[in-house]
């Protein structure tokens, strides 16, 4: 078995570092210490638990796509989907808009893009 060369065991380490804080720190400031490390703490907490709820979120949220789209609206609709929005009530023109604006590329059939010849 391996000795430590000063034979201290895990509960003893406690004990000195905590004693090693109170030297550092002086007993005036270890309040103060101690408040900042529980805001940190329970910052950490909330924002750990957001991130995870949004994950939640993100992944409930699954296309099913059990074969070959049957016309543009449905493929549109899987599309909208995939980014996270919800299609019903939208015309065609619409959902194809969205696509377009969540791809970045202009589309051919508005006429705002269309050069004149």
């Amino acid at each position: 078995m391996i000795e430590h060369p000063l034979n201290i065991l895990g509960s003893e380490w406690i004990i000195i570092i905590f004693v090693a804080i109170v030297l550092f720190l002086g007993s005036g400031q270890l309040p103060g210490a101690a408040r900042k490390l529980g805001k940190v703490v329970n910052e950490y907490k909330k924002v750990k638990t957001d991130v995870q709820n949004q994950m939640k979120e993100v992944t409930t949220d699954t296309v099913d796509i059990s074969g070959p789209v049957e016309n543009e609206r449905q493929k549109n609709e899987i599309i909208v989907k995939s980014f996270g929005i919800k299609p019903e009530g939208k015309t065609d023109e619409e959902l194809k808009k969205l696509v377009a604006d969540k791809m970045g590329q202009k589309r051919i059939d508005d006429p705002e893009n269309q050069k004149p010849s």
